[in-house]
Order: C-alpha cells, then structure tokens, then sequence
C-alpha cells in the first residue's frame, strides 16, 4: 500500500505540471473553464478549480487525464490504470468516522456511502493531524484500489457542527458542486430527478398551464392549497386515507401508542409531541404546513411563476414587465429595459431556461437590447448567449431545484435544523421581553 500511495503522489503531480504547463487548446480550455467556474461557484478555490478540471474539463471531445495518458507513452499498465480510475474521483461533504495512523474512515452526508482514505506522506498526516471524529470536512477523495480511497485536494475542515450549521455547510456544498450532489449514488440521483419531474406534472394539472401570474398574496393561498392537494396524492399513492388520525391510522394498523411513541423518538421526535398528537384528535389529523414564501413575493403586486420538469419553478416578480418592454420597444422605455435586463442577468432565478423562454418569444427584440445593454454591437442571440450567461455565473443545464426530493436522513437533519433555530429564536424573545419588564 505504500508503494501505491507514494506513486499516486507522484502520477498526481506529475498530471498537474501537464496541465498548468501545457500550451495550445488544453491552455485555452483550462483558462476557459476556470473563469466559468468561478464566476458560477465563488466559493470554490483555485485547487478544487484544477481538480474539477481535470475530471470534468474537455479539450476537442477529450479529458486532461486521457491527453496526459497519451502523451506519457512509458507509463505501466498499472500506472495507467490508477490515472485512469482517478476519473471516478467524488468531491464530498463527510463525517469523520474513525481516525487511524495511517487514515480516516469517512462516510459522505449526501450519501451515507462510506470510504477509507489512505494520508499519502508524513506531510499529509501532519496537516491533518488534528481531524477528530465526528468533524466535518469537504474533501475531493479518488480511489487507488477497490476500497482505499486517498485526498486528492487539499481538504477544508468544518469541525463539528450543530445541526442548523451542518444545514447551512450541506447548502453550501450544493451550491459550490451541483454535479457532486450525488455522484456515488445514481440511484438518488435518478430518484430526485423523477420527483422534480412528477412535480412539474403536479403542478400543470393542478393550474392547467406551466406559467401562472398572481398577486403574491393569492399565490400564497393557491400555492398552499396545490402543496395540501401534492401531499393527498402522496399519502394516496402509499394507501394511506389522509382524512384519518395518527391513532385512527394506528390502530387500523395494529400499532400500539408505545410502539409510535418509540419509532418517533428513534426519528428525534420528543414523547411529549407524540403524546399531543395520540391525545388530540384535532393536532392528530394529518396537516399541511402552510408555504412560506419571501416577504417579497408575498408582497408584490404581481409574480410570474413559471414551471419545467427539469429547471423545477421560478418566482419572479419582474418577467410581465420585462415581456412588455420587449414586445413594445421605444426609446421611451430604454432606460427601464436596461435595468430590468440587467437585473434579469444578475439575479439566479432569471436562470438560462427563462432567458431562452425570452430569446423565443422576442428573439431580435431581446437581441438588440442585450446588444446596447452589454456594448457588443456583434452580439448574436442564436450563438452568444449562452456564453453571456456563464460570464453572470449562470449554469447553461439545468442542476437540481430546491423542489426535488432528498434523501430522509438530509430531509430529518433539515427539519430538525429549523426546529432548533425556531426554538433559539422564541427563547431569545422571552429573554428579551423579561429584560424589557425588568427595566
């Protein structure tokens, strides 16, 4: 094992010297997707930057790990092999599990898949020494064998994190590597694809159409009224009567009181709630939990609110007005066109979808207002957009919307998160009461 892992050191080093060295297409590629990826994941530093590339750059149909294997023409067959497996790499948020001398045993939040990380050199085990059980890191980890796993990036230690800043790094991860949600389970990953699809079918056959525009106060409303008629149709779907209650459902089933009191308090559910809910027929009906959407949307006058099986929904509240202008452009407008659309290019929910809803309706309307707007008299709609969209950090394919489903250990952590916060809060607002007696 030790052999390998000094001549992974070795092939890993000598892969990024390829790489930064290089001139021609693969330099260009690399400047290229560098910018794109900044630009779309500030978060992200410059290392994971190169790892990214290397695993998911493409110079003339090509990666930079089979260019590298090309142009090393001495390399064994088992050197060619481990470059090559380093195509299966996974970029992660994990707990630590176990530390040993020689490694971690990691499990991967998204996931719950597990992984043994082999430390490389004494450098390695030096920088890393301090990791403790139970902490979280973000971590690039690609395999040397069938079950050794090495870092191969430098790794950004969490530490251990209460549930509600655990929700927040797992939303950061999200955000920073939407390709690597999932990467080592296809199965949820399929999974949460499909639950976005249905969504979307939901939603069509619940307004009749894939774009709605209401008052923000009566989306509220219909939106809570569509998520009550989803969550029927899942209950359905199971064979479950949704007009029963917990104790009914219960005991229609076989199941004693002590027996919910116990699965409940295995999911972190305290006996006190689960008591309110056996003895209360009314908290034991089966609710739905009203949709809170941003003050903002709640309080305008007018929100466009467009749905696809694969973008999931968007809330906009400026998109009849940007339409209108587009439709009827004159120099009377000018000024609040180029506001709207820079503020369309800025903002993450006017997403590359919406825009190629725009180019479709007004496609030399928008073409000439993006042309004054970004100062490129050449500006072509059909071949440059997507390009501008990338510059604004907008993702050209659709990733996972907040809509899909997750996995129950992520949706249990992140209910738990908000009920933690929520609790935080009304007791820091009874103290701050009890002050205002005191005084």
């Amino acid at each position: 094992m030790e052999d390998i892992l000094t001549r992974s050191e070795q092939l890993k080093q000598a892969l990024e010297d390829f790489v930064l060295e290089a001139e021609g297409d693969l330099a260009v590629s690399l400047e290229t997707f560098s910018a794109k990826r900044l630009a779309q994941s500030p978060g992200v530093n410059t290392q994971m930057v190169l790892l990214l590339f290397l695993l998911r750059g493409r110079v003339n149909g090509k990666t930079p790990i089979e260019l590298f294997l090309e142009s090393e023409l001495d390399l064994s067959q088992g050197d060619r092999q481990l470059v090559s497996n380093w195509q299966n790499s996974i970029i992660g948020i994990f707990v630590v599990t176990e530390t040993a001398e020689d490694g971690f045993q990691l499990q991967n939040w998204m996931t719950e898949k597990p992984y043994t990380v082999k430390l490389k050199n004494a450098s390695e085990k030096q920088q890393l020494s301090r990791i403790k059980v139970g902490e979280i890191v973000v971590a690039a980890i690609s395999p040397v064998t069938d079950s050794d796993w090495i870092f191969s990036s430098s790794c950004t230690i969490l530490g251990k994190l209460g549930k509600p800043k655990l929700a927040v790094a797992i939303g950061n991860f999200k955000q920073n590597y939407p390709d690597y949600l999932y990467a080592d389970a296809p199965e949820l990953l399929e999974a949460a694809w499909s639950s976005v699809e249905w969504y979307h079918q939901q939603f069509m056959d619940f307004f009749g159409t894939d774009e709605i525009v209401l008052p923000g106060y009566q989306l509220e409303k219909k939106l809570t009224e569509f998520q009550a008629l989803i969550n029927e149709n899942r209950l359905a779907s199971a064979g479950i009567d949704s007009s029963k209650s917990l104790s009914e459902l219960a005991q229609e089933a076989g199941i004693s009181a002590e027996e919910i009191a116990e699965t409940a308090a295995g999911m972190g559910t305290d006996a006190k709630t689960v008591n309110k809910l056996l003895n209360n027929p009314a908290a034991s009906k089966m609710m739905t939990p009203q949709i809170q959407l941003p003050p903002e949307i709640k309080k305008a006058s007018e929100v466009t609110v467009i749905s696809h099986p694969r973008w999931g929904q968007v809330f906009l509240t400026t998109y009849t007005q940007l339409q209108s202008l587009l439709a009827n452009p004159s120099s009377d407008n000018t000024a609040t066109l180029s506001n709207l659309l820079t503020e369309a290019l800025r903002k993450p929910e006017y997403n590359a979808y919406i825009w190629q809803r725009l180019a479709e309706k007004y496609p030399s309307e928008l073409e000439n207002s993006l042309r004054q707007e970004l100062n490129r008299p050449n500006f072509l709609l059909k071949s440059n957009l997507p390009d501008v969209l990338e510059e604004f950090g907008k993702q050209i394919n659709p990733q996972l919307p907040e809509i899909a489903s997750v996995p129950l250990h992520l949706h249990n952590l992140f209910q738990e998160a908000v009920l933690e916060v929520n609790n935080k809060q009304k007791i820091k607002n009874k103290n701050q009461v009890r002050k205002g007696f005191s005084t």
